[in-house]
């Protein structure tokens, strides 16, 4: 079952819906505004609500390509016959919905901009490692694609849905609170109730969850674990990759992602640019909305994507 666009009478998600069928599933992506294009990539749990004000505020100068995961946001929620909720097919979703793009509706394979958040930084990296060349420049909010710093540690809540038997993941997956969590403790200044409902709003009702408890499901820490192959395990990354201009906004409250991952991140990629927001939370994008998008705006303006 999925939702539908008459669930969402918000104001603040006024947006144009696009559909990708693949294999008789539907995916939800926006396609807002002209010029470069820009990927948005959404984490766990979450959506393409999430990049509403970025979507608003880059669509006058570029195309913004914001889709839904399949299962999450208003996509489809197919039987796990039909898709099987990995990341990695998360990835070839991505590649598909991509292609589709390039080849049936206009963009070009060359000057994109990633930005990716949570799980939307590990589709993405590892989309960007297989497309170097399309791509002109990185943002990164609060996420890793790359194994667990030293010293880091999932929080136990993850450690225990993740690894804990079936009651911790059947509970996910019958309510709705680890949603209803999410939107407010990945925040530092509390979310205004029709924001708070928008972001849990997809997964209201048992069948539209499955999705979320899979995600917590696939995170890989070991090279045995199946999403293992998605995030680097090298000690550097590739220099075509890092060659990439690069922004790194970081919310310094993140209970999940902590100064481990900042740090790594920073390693990997000696030249990025770093804007830390001490007192913003997970999604910093809403305790630092105005700075995080202004810092966006402006480096995309001193980088312009690349050309031919």
């Amino acid at each position: 079952m999925s939702p539908t666009e008459a669930e969402f009478p918000y104001t603040d998600y006024d947006f144009t819906p696009h559909w990708f069928a693949h294999e008789g599933v539907r995916q939800h992506y926006l396609d807002e505004g002209a010029g470069a294009p820009v990927l948005m990539l959404h984490g766990n749990p979450s959506w393409s609500y999430m990049w509403r004000d970025m979507v608003r505020e880059l669509r006058a100068g570029h195309r913004c390509v914001v889709p839904d995961h399949i299962g999450m946001g208003l996509s489809d929620r197919p039987g796990e016959s039909v898709h099987p909720y990995t990341a990695s097919r998360r990835l070839a979703d991505l590649e598909r919905l991509v292609e589709h793009l390039v080849a049936e509706r206009g963009v070009p394979d060359r000057g994109w901009t990633l930005i990716g958040h949570d799980w939307g930084g590990v589709i993405g990296m590892a989309w960007a490692r297989r497309r170097p060349a399309w791509l002109s420049r990185i943002v990164m909010l609060n996420s890793a694609a790359f194994p667990l710093p030293p010293g880091a540690r999932l929080p136990w809540y993850l450690r225990l849905i993740r690894g804990g038997g079936r009651p911790p993941a059947w509970f996910v997956h019958r309510t709705n609170a680890f949603v209803l969590a999410a939107s407010r403790l990945g925040v530092t200044s509390p979310l205004p109730a029709p924001v708070r409902r928008a972001y849990a709003a997809p997964y209201r009702g048992r069948q539209r969850r499955l999705a979320v408890v899979r995600f917590i499901q696939d995170i890989p820490l070991a090279p045995t674990d199946p999403a293992w192959p998605l995030i680097d395990v090298g000690p550097v990354e590739a220099p075509e990759m890092t060659a990439l201009p690069m922004l790194v906004c970081w919310g310094g409250r993140d209970p999940v992602f902590g100064h481990r991952f900042l740090a790594e991140w920073m390693r990997r990629f000696p030249a990025a640019e770093v804007q830390l927001f001490p007192r913003a939370g997970h999604f910093v994008q809403e305790d630092a909305r105005d700075e995080v998008i202004a810092c966006v705006r402006d480096f995309l303006g001193r980088h312009p994507e690349r050309q031919r």
